[in-house]
């Protein structure tokens, strides 16, 4: 699982880089990439319970 959240933060990286270099839909790939590194954070944490 450990793979899945790091592709998910290293796309979103590699989102944000690339709205800077679109002349289309920049905001939206930026959202994009913000979605992806706030799931790369958030999956973790919701499936690793500790009872």
């Amino acid at each position: 699982m450990f793979i899945l959240y790091a592709v998910l933060f290293i796309a979103g990286l590699y989102l944000f880089g690339l709205a800077f270099n679109l002349a289309e839909y920049n905001a939206l790939v930026f959202f994009a990439g913000i979605l992806c590194i706030s799931l790369a954070m958030a999956l973790p944490f919701h499936f690793t319970r500790h009872e």
